[in-house]
């Protein structure tokens, strides 16, 4: 596959203004300036972008494609009956077939990260997946690919009698949790050290946060308010967690604080109305207040709450409320790999990085541009003979 003539936007080398990309069994293999287009580079496979431009497949950090179909009714987002349930899987709730896949990939966006809602203090674990696919199994890239946790009011408005009332108690179930996982992955790591020692009794949920606690995998915290924010921090770092802020509405009232603790910030959705007290400060420069404060970024659209369609949208808006461009484009592409821990696979156009690829017909950013070419490991994602 040899795309030639684009803007070719590489995201970890620069822009090429009349670039080539070239990919071959699923990989990109040669990335420069049509001067340096080599000479046994062949018409198969070959795509013409003059005019257009080339990126890395969009990916939407944080969203619920799958677990929420089109209908209110096809809900699998939040397991309502006990507030702690870090052993449930998206993995095992994701309908691939869910319309929103196809229309996402139709966008630009070649891989997301989709999850359990925010109705539990710790609600289960996350997985990263490409948007092609019939079999969840074939699409995931990771999974699980975070642990999702859930600060601020949306755990406290859901478990009436059964779970917690005040901010206070979500942050003491979560450290409760925590600190038997922490007891039970030593107790686990000793008795595979010694075989004299008795393995504890198995614990589905103290199972799932073995990884969490041992900083294997992320802590991704649901969080608006800024309070919640400094909270999901400070629990962090009692527990020694690799954390990630999603939403992170008030970020920008903390962005020095967050920068210095080195913790990255999912951010959006942010197309929408300031729908509940948390949301009063919601600001479209939230993102670009981070960023200009040293904070790694993402964008997400947290689909449905805005369509998952919409996620260039989103950067394009984060851009015209202040956020440089390149900056805005790596929020939905290399910034947003990296904070995933995929940002060795996917996010740039590298040689040796999947060949997750997107060609517009215009600027990203341009209200009529559209994706005109999508490839997904270098392959059409609209060939049926791939779906």
């Amino acid at each position: 596959m040899l795309i030639i003539n684009g803007v070719v936007h590489t995201m970890d080398a620069g822009t090429i203004p009349d670039g080539f990309v070239e990919a071959a069994n699923g990989l990109i293999t040669r990335v420069g300036p049509m001067s340096d287009l080599p000479r046994d580079a062949g018409p198969d496979g070959l795509i013409d972008a003059r005019g257009g431009h080339v990126l890395p497949g969009f990916i939407d950090a944080h969203c619920h494609v799958g677990l929420y179909g089109a209908a209110a009714q096809e809900d699998d987002l939040n397991e309502s009956p006990e507030p702690c349930t870090p052993h449930l899987r998206a993995l095992d709730g994701v309908d691939p077939l869910n319309q929103y896949f196809a229309q996402a990939r139709r966008a630009g966006i070649t891989c997301l990260h989709t999850g359990p809602g925010s109705a539990n203090p710790i609600a289960g674990q996350s997985v990263l997946l490409k948007t092609v696919g019939r079999v969840i199994d074939e699409m995931a890239v990771k999974a699980p690919s975070a642990m999702k946790f859930a600060l601020g009011e949306n755990p406290k408005n859901v478990h009436k009698g059964h779970g917690p009332a005040t901010r206070m108690a979500s942050a003491a179930l979560i450290r409760e949790q925590l600190a038997k996982a922490l007891d039970y992955d030593v107790k686990c790591t000793r008795a595979q050290a010694d075989t004299s020692l008795d393995d504890p009794e198995f614990d589905i949920r103290l199972e799932a946060l073995r990884p969490v606690v041992s900083g294997r995998l992320a802590a991704h915290f649901h969080a608006h308010r800024a309070d919640d924010i400094v909270t999901a921090v400070r629990i962090s770092k009692e527990f020694g967690l690799d954390c990630v802020i999603v939403h992170g509405t008030e970020g920008h009232l903390v962005a020095d604080f967050l920068a210095k603790e080195g913790v990255p910030v999912i951010t959006g959705p942010f197309l929408m109305d300031r729908c509940k007290p948390e949301l009063a400060n919601l600001t479209m420069e939230n993102t670009a207040l981070l960023a200009r404060a040293g904070v790694q970024t993402a964008i997400c659209t947290d689909h449905p709450e805005t369509p998952v369609t919409l996620l260039p949208f989103c950067a394009a808006m984060a851009a015209r409320a202040g956020m440089d461009e390149e900056d805005a484009l790596a929020a939905i592409t290399v910034n947003a790999a990296a904070i995933l821990g995929v940002g060795d696979r996917l996010g740039s156009l590298s040689p040796g990085k999947e060949a997750d690829i997107v060609v517009m017909d215009g600027h990203p950013f341009h209200w009529r541009s559209r994706a005109v070419r999508v490839l997904i490991g270098g392959r059409e994602a609209e060939d049926e003979n791939f779906l």
